[in-house]
């Protein structure tokens, strides 16, 4: 077996520790579970060293994976981004690479890339949307220059840093003409289909918040997703349908009447919006001028 260590060694194990899962981790980089074992394995081989430990409940770093794991995400950003100034000619890359959270791919992110690109027509913009999960993954790992959207659980931003922009609260938002339009507290949305966020959602915490003030169960109803375009299908087709969601994510639809608010009370669910990057990362001058065009829209 070779036995250099590659990206896809170091990609691998970094998915894998911030997932917890071998599964997870393989869904994010577009492998089988069973190619994503062998690199684990072929790393371990390499590095002479334990680095997981796998069990029912999912992947835990032992104590020499969970220092491997600092100077691995440290060593491939580093290359990277040295590899992308050699092929540029220098700091300026002519490649700016955006990870854009649901909350802002509408609205915030396309204004910015507008205002960006006329300033700077030579540099290629690159803009993923995706969940918070997903994102932060592929920006530890150097595939995003930096992620866009809401500030995630306190344990999804290790290793990053966050600069705020604004806040953005969570709404509950119907079709038009639904029967739903009138209601006007969280009790009375039992009797409807409710789209509620998941898990890894990060407005998760925020609406389980404001439901536990409220003395609200969790809907038997409710369907969880992450997925606009799920959502917006159903809204479509069951007039009984409300979603619960950040209100940037809908804004383009409120503003055409294609979904209306309902005057539900959620307290405290104002979340931050703003910038993550890698905190042991120097940003580009690409990226520098992209988050301070951000900060003027």
């Amino acid at each position: 077996m070779d036995r250099r260590i590659k990206f896809r060694h170091l990609d691998a194990f970094s998915a894998i520790a911030r997932a917890g899962s071998l599964k997870r981790a393989a869904e994010q980089l577009n492998l089988t579970q069973p190619a994503i074992s062998k690199t684990l394995r072929e790393l371990e081989d390499i590095a002479g060293a334990r680095l997981m430990e796998r069990s029912r409940a999912g992947v835990r770093l032992t104590p020499a994976g969970d220092v491997f794991l600092q100077f691995a995400e440290q060593s491939t950003t580093a290359l990277r981004h040295g590899l992308r100034s050699v092929r540029g000619g220098g700091e300026m890359s002519g490649h700016l690479r955006i990870g854009a959270l649901p909350s802002v791919a509408g609205t915030l992110v396309p204004r910015a890339v507008r205002r960006f690109t006329a300033s700077a027509p030579d540099t290629l913009v690159e803009v993923q949307e995706g969940q918070h999960h997903d994102l932060t993954a592929l920006l530890r790992s150097g595939t995003l220059d930096l992620v866009v959207g809401r500030l995630g659980r306190p344990d999804s931003m290790v290793g990053l840093t966050f600069r705020q922009l604004y806040t953005e609260p969570v709404i509950v938002v119907t079709a038009p003409g639904s029967a739903a339009v009138s209601v006007a507290s969280l009790d009375e949305l039992a009797g409807c289909r409710v789209l509620y966020p998941p898990q890894q959602s990060a407005i998760r915490p925020l609406v389980a918040r404001a439901m536990i003030a409220a003395g609200q169960p969790l809907y038997e109803t409710r369907i969880e997703t992450t997925s606009a375009a799920v959502a917006r299908a159903i809204l479509a087709e069951d007039p009984t349908t409300v979603w619960f969601i950040s209100q940037g994510v809908v804004q383009p639809d409120l503003d055409a009447g294609r979904l209306v608010a309902l005057d539900v009370p959620l307290a405290q669910t104002a979340g931050a919006v703003g910038v993550m990057r890698r905190a042991d990362d120097m940003a580009t001058s690409s990226a520098r001028t992209f988050i301070q065009v951000l900060a003027e829209d």
